[in-house]
């Protein structure tokens, strides 16, 4: 049996002390910077914790012990990572990665400095219907020139999202931005992004973007959304369109997708995507890490990896301060 550290007990928190004990992990101490939120938060959920209310520094003295599992807020992500890593465990993250670009690749460099493995949970790579996608993407269409993605939600969380300047750049569309790297295997090169936000925002930051971005190979990736949408929700793996030489796929968030082949005689060809097997959400993201502890396989979400996603964001986030397109790096 596996035992790890968890640290946070917001919303997210308590869903991954359910997937860490549901998964046969043995939750050594559970921290948070308010004093007895642990407690509180382990006595709902009716787990037995051997140690909650300790610093994070007295936690990673504890023996025994075997990796570590951030569900902080982001800008607590690489002091708690660094921490981590720096005692000698492995880490597993909620995304995004960190609050800059500049503190991702701090950890990056902590990760290699301990020869542990960091990596980020992506939970919404894990899904069979986005697995087809992804496969008639690569296998079906040809070299796509076209993605496009639509995200529209009003979440009324309340808290740091609603003080945040950008809170669906630098809070939700990472997911959508890392979800893009997944689909097509490209990356992205530069970006141009524009924010704005309605009369009814009820939040403080910009609530909405477009942003186009230049993907290697000629993929041009376009994304919309708003997180104060009202009416007329996307799935919360938004709506997807590829477009390639061979024809075109389509995909709800929900459902398996729909694809559309055109011959060289202009003979059309319509079905649906096979659902591929896969777990989902942070049951996916826990179990891939589990795999690669035990195996050495590079996982997704691997910090190398995720670093390019976190820079998509940033990227957009910087072209939308400036109005000019701006380079990834």
């Amino acid at each position: 049996m596996k035992h790890a550290i968890l640290v946070g007990a917001g919303g997210m928190g308590r869903a991954w002390a359910r997937n860490l004990t549901s998964a046969g992990i043995g939750i050594e101490a559970w921290v948070d910077v308010r004093p007895a939120a642990a407690a509180e938060a382990a006595a709902e959920l009716e787990l037995t914790i051997p140690h909650t209310g300790l610093e994070l520094s007295e936690a990673l003295k504890l023996p025994g012990v075997d990796f570590l599992v951030d569900v902080t807020v982001p800008e607590a992500h690489c002091a708690v990572t660094l921490a981590a890593l720096g005692a000698g465990l492995p880490v597993l993250g909620e995304k995004p990665m960190a609050s800059s670009v500049e503190e991702g690749r701090r950890m990056v460099a902590a990760a290699e400095a301990a020869g542990k493995l960091y990596m980020v949970s992506q939970s919404r790579r894990y899904d069979g219907n986005i697995a087809a996608l992804r496969q008639q993407v690569r296998d079906s269409l040809g070299q796509i020139a076209i993605l496009n993605a639509d995200f529209y939600r009003g979440p009324h969380f309340g808290g740091f999202r609603d003080e945040m300047p950008s809170p669906l750049l630098l809070d939700m569309a990472i997911h959508t931005f890392d979800q893009a790297r997944f689909v097509s295997g490209e990356d992205a090169v530069s970006v141009y992004a524009e924010e704005f936000n309605p009369s009814w925002s009820w939040y403080k930051g910009d609530a909405c973007t477009t942003a186009l971005f230049e993907m290697t190979n000629g993929l041009k990736f376009n994304y919309r959304g708003s997180w104060c949408a009202n009416g007329l929700d996307t799935s919360w793996q938004a709506e997807w369109r590829a477009h390639g030489p061979n024809g075109a796929a389509k995909w709800d968030g929900e459902t398996a997708p729909t694809v559309e082949l055109v011959g060289a005689d202009g003979a059309r060809m319509g079905y649906t995507a096979q659902t591929l097997a896969a777990p989902g959400g942070i049951e996916g993201s826990l179990a891939e890490f589990l795999h690669a502890l035990e195996t050495g396989a590079t996982p997704n979400g691997e910090c190398h990896d995720n670093i390019k996603s976190l820079a998509m964001v940033f990227a957009a986030f910087e072209s939308a301060r400036k109005g000019v397109r701006v380079a990834v790096t």
